[in-house]
């Protein structure tokens, strides 16, 4: 089995930080989110991984590289512009083959990864599987509608009355059949093609499409609030570690991590948090549910409920929280700036909050 890897598109929810990071890129607990879909592949023993790239293709080769710190050998394809998934599909066929393949969108979380639906997919062997949750409101989402059998019978996307509730979440695992289909169907109105499209081909071909449901917690991260839930998400399941220096008059209480080389002096950190290597908090209060990345600066502030990326620094600003404060970004205390409480701040930039 191979991999396919989507983390071309261009992230307009997650503006200010898509206008100079991929939302791919978005750190959660100080990791980005690609990797963890990576880390979720390699899992299944799947190492030849290609990943669709777009605008932002040198920042993720960067960071990914040639996948050998996953123990994989990562292929980068070029989209030139979104085109629909199926449209990915097109494009990555000689790198598949005629192997069996998993697409997988690379802003997706879902931490408890997908072992178990790969070996429904191995075990059964349909010429499709996709991967899907129960969600209170699908009409958000492309939706399976299933027989008895666990078959698919159609697929709507974001239907106004869905006939289930059951979300297709960005996972699909695919045969060889997939490439008929994908050269089979025409754009949709907005001009993509797309992979609903392709698997209701299938579906309407008679081939075997089947539904795995992922019963855990899983997360598009494609806004603020979704990021910064999932952050909150996968903090709570941490473990208290300190590497770094902790002076006699801070306290820390509850699961706090506090990499090497990360220094907290006359501060009180309630977890969970993680304070990455190189960063500094002095007299500050920080926490709960806080990611701080590394080579930080904390200074004089309160926060809580946030992410702060590589580089930034916080000085003397009170009661933040719900924040996400880019790379390298400076947040300082202005008298004449409107009192703030919850920010969004981009990279490298400057911002003046009241104190």
């Amino acid at each position: 089995m191979k991999a396919l890897v989507l983390s071309g598109g261009a992230g307009t929810r997650l503006r200010p930080f898509s206008y100079s990071m991929p939302k791919q890129l978005i750190p959660i607990v100080n990791k980005p989110v690609l990797e963890y879909a990576l880390e979720n592949i390699v899992d299944l023993g799947v190492t030849e991984i290609a990943v669709i790239v777009g605008d932002w293709a040198p920042q993720i080769a960067e960071v990914l590289g040639d996948g050998s710190r996953f123990g994989a050998r990562i292929t980068y394809i070029h989209q030139e512009r979104p085109l629909g998934l199926a449209h990915c599909v097109a494009l990555a066929r000689p790198f598949l083959g005629g192997d069996d393949f998993v697409m997988y969108l690379g802003d997706n979380m879902l931490p408890r990864g997908i072992s178990a639906i790969a070996e429904q997919f191995r075990t059964r062997g349909p010429d499709a599987q996709v991967v899907v949750s129960k969600v209170p409101d699908p009409r958000a989402f492309g939706v399976a509608e299933l027989a008895p059998d666990g078959s698919v019978v159609a697929l709507a996307e974001k239907p106004q009355q869905p006939r289930s509730d059951l979300a297709l979440i960005g996972v699909y695992f695919f045969t060889a059949a997939i490439h008929r289909a994908v050269a089979a169907i025409e754009p949709s109105a907005r001009g993509e093609l797309e992979i609903t499209d392709a698997i209701q081909w299938l579906v309407g071909h008679g081939f075997d499409v089947r539904a795995g449901e992922y019963d855990g917690y899983w997360k598009d991260t494609g806004q603020a609030d979704d990021v910064l839930e999932c952050n909150r998400r996968l903090l709570g399941e941490l473990t208290a570690r300190i590497d770094g220096e902790v002076d006699a008059t801070s306290e820390i209480i509850g699961p706090v991590v506090v990499e090497a080389g990360a220094r907290v002096v006359r501060s009180r950190i309630v977890g969970p948090v993680v304070i990455g290597a190189g960063s500094v908090v002095e007299d500050s209060r920080i926490g709960p549910d806080v990611s701080i990345a590394g080579d930080c600066v904390l200074r004089a502030t309160q926060l809580a409920d946030s992410i702060v990326m590589t580089g930034a620094s916080i000085t003397q600003v009170p009661g933040l929280h719900g924040s996400l404060i880019g790379r390298s970004a400076r947040v300082g205390p202005s008298d004449h700036a409107q009192a703030h409480h919850r920010l969004v701040v981009g990279d490298h930039t400057r911002v003046e909050v009241a104190a």
